[in-house]
């Protein structure tokens, strides 16, 4: 009989840090599901990656996600590991964005992460393990004039990330955040900032390594808040 792989879930595979995280997981053996809006993207992740599933999934409405984590379920088993990667990316002062941006910012970003860590946490609490790791940002600590709707629903995602962590440590899982100061290395980045060096960009694959590490922690020194920001970042 063959034993059944532990399962990860990432939440939000695009091209760069989603993507990474599902190659990552999936090298280390798990079955892994991949949510995303965007069908094409989930099938072409599929035929590259061994073992890893696509999902398409609205993160801000109940019902799909439900539905997404419910087939998880009944393809793959119980979900060991949460990784919640999706983010909404809107920039703008207050007084250029809508309030219609503002709200589905705070969807995807927060509303979105608790519907998905609430879709696993009795099984985790059931088998006293599991881990839920979200990808955060640097504007969850500080609000600039463009980011008058990324900022709050950053800071929401981070402070629920904490709520859950001073909550489900002592159940055995482990909520933690990565928080990303930098520029993703995209094709679209590069060709945005052509003229910077190699060293401006953070690499999804390190990334991915982090996310993978923190689910090996030994529970004596866990951690729940953790940066990556490139070498050569002015910080």
């Amino acid at each position: 009989m063959t034993e059944r792989k532990k399962v990860a879930v990432v939440v939000g595979v695009g091209p760069g840090i989603g993507a990474a995280l599902a190659r990552r997981f999936a090298k280390a053996g798990y079955a892994v599901a991949m949510l995303a809006r965007n069908r094409a993207t989930l099938d072409a992740l599929e035929r590259e990656i061994d073992g890893a599933r696509g999902y398409t999934c609205d993160v801000g409405a109940a019902d799909s996600v439900a539905r997404a984590f419910a087939a998880i379920g009944t393809d793959l088993g119980e979900v060991e590991v949460l990784l919640y990667n999706a983010g909404s990316g809107v920039f703008g002062d207050v007084g250029t964005i809508t309030p219609e941006q503002f709200e589905a910012s705070w969807r995807v970003n927060a509303y979105g992460a608790l519907l998905c860590a609430r879709q696993v946490i009795p099984a985790m609490k059931a088998a006293a393990s599991g881990s839920i790791i979200f990808t955060g940002a640097t504007a969850s600590r500080r609000g600039v004039p463009r980011t008058a709707a990324f900022a709050p629903a950053k800071a929401a995602q981070r402070s629920l990330a904490e709520s859950m962590a001073r909550s489900l440590w002592p159940s055995g899982i482990h909520v933690s955040l990565i928080i990303v100061d930098g520029v993703v290395d995209l094709a679209r980045t590069r060709q945005a900032m052509s003229e910077k060096p190699d060293s401006y960009f953070i690499k999804p694959s390190a990334v991915a390594e982090m996310a993978f590490q923190l689910t090996c922690q030994d529970r004596s020194a866990w951690s729940f808040e953790i940066e990556a920001r490139p070498f050569a970042e002015h910080w």
